[in-house]
């Protein structure tokens, strides 16, 4: 397969990306091209008619999926073979199968280990409602806390908070990731103990920030005269050090072919999330998506969302330039959930170099950032609409609100003025303004999508999640980059750990080897 500047795919981009159109210019965006630039699937519809695309650019955009086999990486990741890997070097060389955490409903994929992943997570999810059903029947728990970092903590709680409209009563839920005791020191200080789970996850059993948080929340139970072994569960790989049954209430299991931002809807998401939502929610929640796993699958790009999505991600990537992407919900209900996407993408398809271990030529994944509207539009849209970097957009919407409580205010509703605020963005990004005036001049140009529901459901939320999941996936695929391993986050783990062995020593009173690690020593100085 040749590199990716050299495949014919890309050569024409880059002839097309010489001349693209210009969405401010008259007669570029109609209501027919609006009309004619929507793909569905799940009951969401993408928008993508303000993308700088014409029927050529798209063809092409095709074209490189097609020959990258975009496609069949996607039936294979979700068949379970090898896609965490780095030809000729040490990597993880495992697969990765989320998709099968949530492949119960009419399950997809019939290779053996894809079934064998769909019957172990199975078997897990009903070992979640047998101690749900118990710990329910005696009235036990009404808050819970969640010990864990990275994708431990940012899936979770991201669809924790989206669906609060339908949680069950009296049922809380606080999360505990970094490692400032100022942090869980203000969850502990305000739960009822007696009435507390607390859920430490940690797939390796391992690491660092998640043990020093439980063994810190572990003394608040015990000064109340409480033994954490009937408050605390763990989620933790087999045979890890926290598999031990002597530590917890219970224990819940993930695996290697899980990764930590690939893994809400797996035990790390689904203990609290069940408890939080009741498992009938929580199954809906999967079924979601599970149908977006299977829209994935789609050959055709137009009916296919993620791959849809993931090809205008390349687009303003790779030829038109475009660094960053802000990912903007009007629903107050997604405020985290740009943050989980965050990491699902910078994490993924933050690489500089190939499956094969080159130095890419190329731009990969773009920086994440994103606030909910319409606040936003009171900050950070002044850069956006006349700023000197174009910032490309992608804004999730809903056509109902969740509690479905709401005002007439001047003749309208507050949803009715969120939609209203979210569509005239789109297209004031997109035409801009002209004005003599260059203070009240808008280039536009600006290149943006919605995603749009019908309402903000669980069923919903888990369609959203498996596609931007999904999404990034085919970025991966299509970059020829590995989006399911992470060492870019490592080495700032061993230097800290070395710096925590100095700190060791310094509290014991026993000398510092300057030789041990003398930068980390220059800052240990000064306190």
């Amino acid at each position: 397969m040749p590199s990716f500047r050299h495949l014919k795919s890309v050569i024409r981009l880059n002839e097309l990306a010489e001349d693209p159109i210009d969405l401010s210019e008259d007669g570029c965006l109609t209501p027919k091209r609006i009309e004619g630039m929507i793909a569905e699937a799940c009951g969401l519809k993408l928008f993508y008619g303000t993308e700088r695309v014409s029927d050529n650019t798209l063809g092409a955009l095709f074209d490189l999926a097609e020959e990258m086999q975009a496609s069949q990486k996607m039936e294979a990741m979700q068949a379970g073979e090898v896609v965490n890997y780095i030809e000729g070097f040490e990597s993880e060389k495992r697969p990765a199968l989320h998709t099968s955490m949530r492949d119960f409903f009419e399950q997809q994929n019939t290779s053996p280990i894809a079934k064998e992943a769909t019957h172990l997570a199975y078997r897990e999810l009903e070992k979640l409602r047998a101690f749900l059903s118990e710990i329910e029947s005696k009235d036990q728990f009404t808050d819970l806390v969640q010990i864990g970092i990275g994708g431990s903590e940012l899936g979770p709680k991201a669809i924790y908070v989206a669906l609060q409209a339908f949680h069950k009563p009296h049922r809380h839920v606080h999360f505990l990731s970094n490692v400032d005791p100022d942090d869980g020191a203000e969850i502990f200080k305000k739960v009822n103990l007696e009435k507390t789970l607390v859920v430490v996850v940690s797939k390796s059993g391992s690491t660092l920030e998640t043990l020093t948080n439980e063994q810190f929340a572990q003394e608040f139970f015990r000064k109340a005269g409480l033994d954490p072994k009937n408050h605390f569960v763990a989620v933790t790989g087999k045979d890890s050090p926290m598999d031990d049954p002597k530590r917890y209430l219970a224990s819940f299991y993930i695996w290697d072919y899980i990764g930590g931002r690939y893994s809400a809807t797996s035990m790390v998401g689904g203990v609290t999330l069940a408890f939080a939502l009741g498992m009938d929610r929580f199954l809906d929640f999967l079924r979601g998506a599970s149908a977006m796993d299977k829209v994935a699958l789609r050959k055709d790009p137009k009916l296919n969302l993620p791959l849809l999505s993931a090809l205008l991600g390349i687009w303003n990537r790779d030829f038109l330039g475009l660094p960053t992407v802000a990912i903007i919900p009007y629903s107050q209900a997604l405020a985290r959930f740009p943050a989980h996407l965050q990491q699902l993408d910078m994490e993924s398809n933050g690489k500089r170099i190939d499956k094969r271990g080159h130095v890419v030529d190329f731009d990969t994944g773009p920086i994440i950032w994103g606030e909910p509207g319409t606040n936003g539009q009171h900050s950070f849209y002044q850069s956006i609409h006349q700023g000197t970097t174009v910032v490309a957009l992608e804004f999730i919407g809903f056509i109902s609100s969740q509690y479905k409580e709401d005002v007439v205010y001047e003749g309208t509703t507050c949803q009715e003025k969120l939609l209203a605020n979210l569509f005239a963005q789109s297209i004031a990004l997109s035409c801009g303004q002209k004005n003599d005036n260059p203070n009240k001049f808008f280039p536009g140009n600006r290149p943006n999508r919605i995603l749009l529901g019908e309402r903000l459901d669980p069923y919903t939320m888990g369609a959203i999640l498996a596609y931007y999941e999904h999404k990034v996936a085919f970025q991966g695929f299509i970059w020829n980059i590995n989006s399911f391993d992470q060492e870019g986050v490592q080495l700032g783990k061993k230097l800290a750990l070395k710096i925590v062995e100095q700190f060791a020593a310094k509290r014991q009173g026993k000398p510092i080897d300057p030789k041990g690690f003398p930068l980390g020593l220059a800052f240990l100085k000064q306190f």
